[in-house]
């Protein structure tokens, strides 16, 4: 476990690094004149080769990169290009938004995709039908066009849910539940058919097992065997499916962040690439990565906890 535990760090460590150099260097390749976006078009030649003086950006890139490293691995993560705040500050301030989002979402996804999946599977008639049906139609619609349609519909038709926004936890936690509604569901409905038809799959599959046919004829309860057999061992391939979701999730959350007007990780990646925003860019890219290692971590320690038949290597 330790070994395993070990390794995955370094092979996240390494994904960090390649991830990292690869947007950077990327950014600077991309043809923009970064003093330029930062100034703006009216700056003058004298002032966009000072800007870029005063940024460091005259300096070879692979120095650039071995600095900002070294920043990073002692905590600083340096200044935003166009905003008068860190790096750190700035990007820790928009996660807390879009972890709510994504996480919420996960959790919805997960309970209803495991109800739907035991329907499913325990009832093989026009209820497997009906609900495969669902589930194709949910991973074939886009991401924005539900989200546009929820809008439309729940809040300024019906008026139910606000339309753009976000109110923190802290502050008020009816409304913040009220202003992830119709995100969450925007991005559930994807996640929900993916996850659920893992979980059919799983509960089918294993319903046919020579274990489950010797707990049914020692006389167990059908419950306690689906819930306490099958689902303990249908939960491996589904964690993974989460995991993959919670990663598609992130990505899919710069999209309703956008439409939703979330002050999120999303909006500011996509402000700070236009802005050519350099080290905020590289903030989100460390902090995005770091959480799906972290996150893939778990769900594999999560999934040999789940079935101890799960080898760790």
């Amino acid at each position: 476990m330790v070994t395993f535990i070990i390794r995955r760090l370094i092979s996240g460590v390494l994904l960090l690094g390649a991830a990292t150099a690869s947007v950077f260097f990327f950014m600077h390749a991309s043809g923009t004149n970064v003093a330029r976006a930062v100034l703006g078009t009216n700056a003058s030649l004298e002032q966009v080769e000072a800007k870029a003086a005063e940024l460091g950006l005259d300096r070879p890139l692979i120095v650039q990169y071995v600095d900002w490293l070294t920043g990073v691995l002692t905590g600083d993560m340096g200044d935003s290009y166009t905003k008068s705040q860190s790096v750190s500050d700035l990007v820790l301030s928009r996660a807390s938004v879009t972890l709510s989002l994504v996480i919420v979402t996960v959790l919805v996804t997960t309970v209803i995709a495991v109800v739907v999946g035991m329907v499913s599977a325990r009832n093989r008639g026009w209820i497997d039908q009906v609900l495969q049906g669902g589930a194709v139609l949910g991973t074939a619609l886009p991401g924005f066009w539900i989200a546009l349609v929820l809008v439309t519909i729940f809040a300024v038709n019906l008026k139910w849910f606000p339309a753009t926004g976000y109110v923190a936890f802290a502050k008020d936690p009816a409304g913040w539940a009220m202003s992830l509604a119709l995100p969450v569901a925007a991005l559930a409905v994807a996640g929900v058919s993916g996850v659920a038809m893992q979980v059919r799959s799983a509960v089918i599959e294993l319903g046919q097992r020579e274990f489950v046919r010797t707990l049914v004829s020692h006389g167990l309860p059908p419950r306690r065997i689906l819930f306490r057999h099958i689902l303990r061992n249908a939960a491996s391939p589904a964690l993974v499916i989460v995991s993959l979701q919670f990663v598609g999730m992130l990505s899919g959350a710069v999209v309703v962040e956008q439409i939703f007007s979330m002050p999120g990780l999303g909006r500011l990646a996509v402000s700070s690439t236009t802005t050519s925003d350099i080290p905020v860019v590289m903030g989100i890219v460390t902090f995005m990565v770091t959480t799906v290692i972290i996150v893939n971590l778990v769900v594999d320690l999560l999934a040999a906890w789940l079935n101890p038949k799960v080898r760790l290597r």
